[in-house]
């Protein structure tokens, strides 16, 4: 990819005029452009046929954190370098939280010229009425905030929803459902909703969430907290993240690693019926092959990584 930090044409979206010129924050911005046109390829976020004279049209939500920053500079360069055929329009929902800075992503869009819509709907009122203040308030947020979004994506005439959910999330997500849910699940990089007509889709899904800090950062994104879900305490996803941050630190790389292994199942190794038959599996029908053979032995490193995670203290 051709560096644009020294570039002076006016074709240039303004997002990306002033982007830091250090090596590092290069290969960091090269890095996640590479990743996320990985995740779109990988799982199909385009549909057959897409063009530049037949575009498909995303709506890229954008809360004002360092993730929904970082995913709509990475898809306006990805546009810009026409290796993305789409139209993208942001979209802001603006759910009526006390002291929410309603100038700040206005502002930053018109400064940097990018078609946009902010939808104000207050749910605030909705999940801190129906919710009681030692509970949660994600769940319900979260069913309302994507309840609005399909509905204005449709309204505009969108295939997609797009969000900036990164490799960490994805991986909290899986061990919450592990945990306390009783399932193996995710956030999947691609999915569709209960209706059939709208697409969600999480390009940054091969990203680290320490990549997107470095990236936002940098680019000096003018960051909104979320003080709805971030002020109450003791969350399981916290927890979550904790156990997972404590693990990276003490081998880095492990989550990478963990990661990789939501993309590599063996059905036949688990214990879900309705994904494989067990009960009809035997030694002289043919049934068997490579995917029943015993589990392969992990790489000497990754043994390595776990032996250190797990050595007594």
């Amino acid at each position: 990819m051709n560096d644009i930090a020294n570039d002076t044409d006016t074709d240039v979206p303004a997002i990306l005029r002033n982007v830091p010129s250090s090596v590092d924050f290069k290969k960091l911005r090269k890095r996640l452009l590479r990743q996320a046109r990985e995740a779109i390829s990988d799982f199909g976020m385009l549909p057959p046929g897409a063009t530049q004279e037949k575009r498909p049209k995303w709506l890229v939500c954008l809360s004002g954190g360092k993730d929904s920053y970082t995913l709509l500079s990475v898809l306006i360069e990805l546009k810009w370098r026409g290796l993305l055929p789409v139209d993208l329009l942001a979209c802001n929902l603006d759910q009526a939280q006390p002291g929410f800075p309603v100038d700040v992503l206005p502002r930053f869009f018109e400064e940097n010229g990018i078609e946009h819509l902010i939808v104000r709907e207050d749910t605030y009122s909705i999940v801190t009425d129906k919710i009681p203040e030692n509970r949660t308030y994600c769940s319900l947020c979260s069913r309302l905030r994507r309840g609005i979004l399909y509905r204005v994506a449709r309204e505009q005439g969108c295939e997609a929803i797009v969000l900036g959910h990164h490799r960490e999330d994805i991986l909290e997500t899986f061990f919450m459902n592990l945990f306390h849910g009783g399932r193996l699940a995710s956030m999947p990089p691609k999915l569709i909703n209960d209706e059939g007509d709208l697409l969600v889709l999480r390009p940054l899904a091969y990203a680290a969430e320490s990549d997107i800090a470095k990236f936002s950062a940098r680019m000096e994104f003018p960051i909104i907290p979320c003080n709805l879900c971030g002020s109450q305490d003791g969350l399981q996803r916290e927890e979550v993240k904790r156990m997972l941050q404590g693990w990276e630190k003490q081998t880095p790389g492990r989550l990478g690693v963990m990661a990789r292994a939501l993309a590599h199942t063996r059905p036949s190794h688990l214990m879900d019926r309705s994904l494989y038959d067990f009960v009809n599996l035997r030694p002289a029908d043919g049934a068997g092959g490579a995917q029943d053979s015993e589990v392969e032995e992990p790489c000497g490193a990754s043994l390595a990584m776990t032996a250190k995670l797990f050595a007594a203290e």
